[in-house]
């Protein structure tokens, strides 16, 4: 058998509708629940020592590119580019550019796959794409160079396709699509085609792929499998996407979004719009390969067994379905029950001990990379990516300023003037826009909220469901520091609240913020970086506190 990779050949693992069929309860990635349970998987990350990463740190295909998994699992937690795990995920990822340009690609313990160019260009956009725009060239490059002529992804030298690989190919090149890298659009399409005509019959996706050729019916395929179905129908619904078939109106409304502020339409610039002209796949072809997907997966089940790739297929449904919902014009639902009955089975199989998952049971992806894909589904990390690729810039304008001590509004558009020093300006950027440009430590010290009692007390109602709701840590920030200097007792609770938001400078300026209004500059003790406990510590002493100022309060997050 082919030696497996990092996520490897899934040809055994179970299909996530085979979880129990109880009535779940409802979570959402910020139930408290499941925050506590992401809280200790990255713990658990944050120390895995060498032996606990399935191919080592060393080879390309393994342990760089699990190195580059772990960074981007946190870094689409914790949002901090200076952790240490997410320091040696980039440098991981640079390690397999600098192979790639000096050619050595027959290295000891050097083997190319896809997975790991995959993921390197994942972490690198999420982290920065403008200071990593060369590394991201670079590893597009190459994504090219292991594509097939017929469009699919697979191991080097293999003859048929992967859809395992294909997935994650596609998923670079969604990525690539949205950080603004110029893109071969007819290789999109080729991948779109080639998913459509190795499809089998039944309407699942096999795991390596004969293809009938152009103009021939689809084939029966063998190794057909629920979670293959998933991973096909990702691959064809991300390749969709990247095209545009659905348009852009179905993600421009971000308020359909769990948790985000009410939005106006967004203008996001499409810098490879012109690249795109002339590519055309039938979407009608593609929305019928995902019907026929979905009714092969209501009627094939899987129970899980001990050693599968279980928590890869967990992150492929939660991809799947998010990718779903925007081609189905669908609103994004809140709390499925597919989800919930994900969070409810990782309860039960994440180990007591460590904190991670995988570590008990041999699952073959391991336990470093099992616990990614399960922190990657309970924090509904698609979903999420979907609507950072959403925001953009405001009608007219080129996105904006990075200085928010110079933020005006002219209609539709985003001046860089300072006119007065108002927050009214700031707001409506950050619930309009969503926007990922605003920084909490780019606000003049000076800023401050309105005088009249009814403006000032509708600026703090905006500003706390912005730090109790916004999907966007970059506005959390905003609103948190703001929260924290307007010196009224009201917000309190909001600031406790965002002491336990996963972007650790949120909790910082929240922490900061309580110090300042309770002129208790000590605090409860809560460093920079604290640990969970110290964390709950914090949120605890601060609630007691606030108790003796208002006995009648009941915090309704408990």
């Amino acid at each position: 058998m082919i030696a497996r990779t990092l996520f490897g050949a899934l040809v055994s693992f179970a299909a996530i509708n085979s979880l129990p069929t109880r009535s779940a309860s409802a979570y959402t990635p910020f139930d408290p629940k499941v925050v506590s349970m992401v809280d200790r998987g990255l713990v658990y990350l944050e120390n895995a020592d060498a032996q606990e990463y399935h191919y080592g740190t060393a080879g390309f295909a393994g342990g760089l590119g699990e190195r580059a998994l772990v960074a981007y699992t946190h870094f689409k937690v914790k949002h901090d580019p200076t952790a240490p795990v997410v320091q040696q995920g980039i440098a991981a990822a640079r390690t397999m550019v600098g192979v790639i340009r000096s050619g050595k690609r027959n290295a000891p313990g050097i083997s190319f796959e896809v997975y790991s160019t995959a993921v390197a260009v994942m972490l690198l956009a999420e982290v920065d794409k403008e200071k990593y725009k060369s590394e991201l060239k670079t590893l597009q490059s190459f994504l090219y160079e292991l594509q097939y002529p017929n469009g699919a992804f697979s191991y080097i030298g293999h003859k048929t396709g992967d859809i395992s690989q294909t997935q994650y190919g596609v998923l670079a090149i969604w990525t690539l699509d949205h950080a603004g890298i110029p893109l071969d659009y007819k290789r999109v399409a080729a991948c779109a085609k080639w998913l459509i005509r190795v499809q089998d019959p039944s309407g699942g996706w096999p795991y390596q792929a004969q293809d009938p050729g152009q103009g021939r019916p689809n084939m029966r395929q063998t190794d057909v499998y629920p979670a293959m179905a998933y991973a096909g129908g990702s691959s064809i619904l991300i390749a969709g996407d990247a095209l545009r078939l659905w348009g852009d109106a179905a993600r421009t409304d971000m308020s359909a979004f769990p948790g985000a502020p009410k939005a106006i339409k967004l203008y996001v610039p499409d810098e490879n719009a012109e690249r795109r002209r002339g590519v055309t796949v039938s979407d009608d072809k593609v929305l019928n390969a995902i019907k026929a997907s979905d009714q092969y997966l209501a009627s094939n089940e899987y129970k899980r067994k001990a050693k599968d790739y279980y928590y890869y297929q967990l992150y492929t449904q939660e991809r799947y379905e998010s990718f779903k919902e925007i081609a189905l014009g669908n609103k994004p639902d809140e709390s499925p029950s597919w989800y919930n009955q994900g969070v409810e089975a990782l309860m039960g199989y994440q180990d007591p001990k460590t904190g991670g998952w995988g570590v008990e049971d041999a699952d073959h992806s391991g336990p470093v990379a099992g616990t990614c894909f399960a922190i990657l589904f309970l924090i509904r990390s698609t979903q999420r990516s979907i609507a950072a690729a959403s925001t953009g810039s405001l009608a007219g304008g080129q996105g904006l300023p990075k200085d928010t001590t110079k933020i005006r509004r002219e209609g539709a558009q985003i001046k860089g003037e300072p006119v007065g020093q108002s927050v009214v300006d700031l707001l409506s950027a950050l619930e309009d826009d969503g926007n990922s440009a605003l920084e909490g430590k780019s606000l003049p010290e000076d800023m401050q909220l309105a005088t009249d009692p009814k403006e000032r007390r509708a600026q703090l109602d905006r500003l706390e469901r912005l730090v109790r709701g916004s999907q966007s840590y970059q506005a959390r920030r905003v609103a948190a520091r703001l929260l924290g200097k307007s010196d009224e007792m009201r917000v309190v609770p909001a600031l406790i609240f965002a002491l336990s938001d996963p972007d650790t400078s949120v909790q910082r300026y929240a922490r900061d913020g309580l110090r300042f209004i309770s002129r208790k500059f000590e605090g409860f003790g809560m460093p920079n970086k604290p640990t969970d406990v110290e964390l709950r510590q914090a949120e605890k002493a601060w609630k007691e506190w606030y108790l003796t100022v208002n006995p009648k309060h009941l915090f309704v997050d408990d």
